[in-house]
């Protein structure tokens, strides 16, 4: 068994890797198809898993099973308002509506129990689902905050280290703890000053 310290999760930097522990996600648990919407659903939005585990079917849904362009909610921890864009998730939410219609699953909860649908998972059950993924994979730095910090990752690398837009997404307060919370470590400062030139 892997030890594993909340304060040494980290976002999945490596594109193979984040494939592997997706393709854990989805075909090596029972119900794979929603652990995987969860891991997708917390990359793509930044939510906090808490945040995540407590959306509602009406939140992400319409009556006829569309999925929304947008949700809104409000952070646990924070008290403050986000607005969930969900284009980025559209197929990951349409493939999970179909295994909910498929498995007869129906709760008001977008991530219900298995064993008991009027509860949704806690966060705790998510814990074990990523620590054993991390098992199965080798990876000692898979948790619950993974998914948002992998999704934040993505985000700042791709828009060009946009990390006003990074800090908004995450509902943070302040710089330094988005760049802590981004893994932005020593070796990856030193390689960005590494492509920059002083002359």
């Amino acid at each position: 068994m892997v030890t594993r310290h909340a304060h040494l999760v980290g976002p999945i930097k490596d594109p193979a890797v984040l494939e592997q522990v997706k393709d854990t996600l989805l075909n090596n648990f029972q119900a794979g198809r929603r652990n995987y919407t969860v891991f997708q659903v917390g990359k793509a939005t930044l939510l906090r898993v808490s945040d995540v585990l407590s959306l509602r079917y009406t939140d992400v849904f319409e009556n006829n099973g569309a999925v929304k362009v947008r949700t809104y909610t409000r952070d646990q921890k924070t008290g403050k308002p986000n607005t969930l864009y969900l284009k980025p998730v559209r197929k990951d939410l349409k493939a999970y509506h179909t295994w909910l219609e498929d498995t007869n699953l129906h709760s008001e909860w977008l991530f219900p129990s298995t064993k008991n649908d009027t509860r949704h998972i806690t966060r705790k059950q998510y814990y074990k689902i990523m620590a054993r993924t991390g098992d199965l994979l080798g990876i000692n730095y898979l948790g619950t905050h993974t998914m948002r910090k992998t999704g934040a990752y993505k985000v700042y690398q791709q828009t060009d280290h946009n990390i006003a837009l990074v800090m908004r997404l995450l509902n943070h307060s302040d710089q330094s703890s988005t760049l802590k919370y981004l893994g932005l470590d020593q070796t990856t400062r030193e390689a960005m000053l590494d492509s920059i030139n002083f002359d």
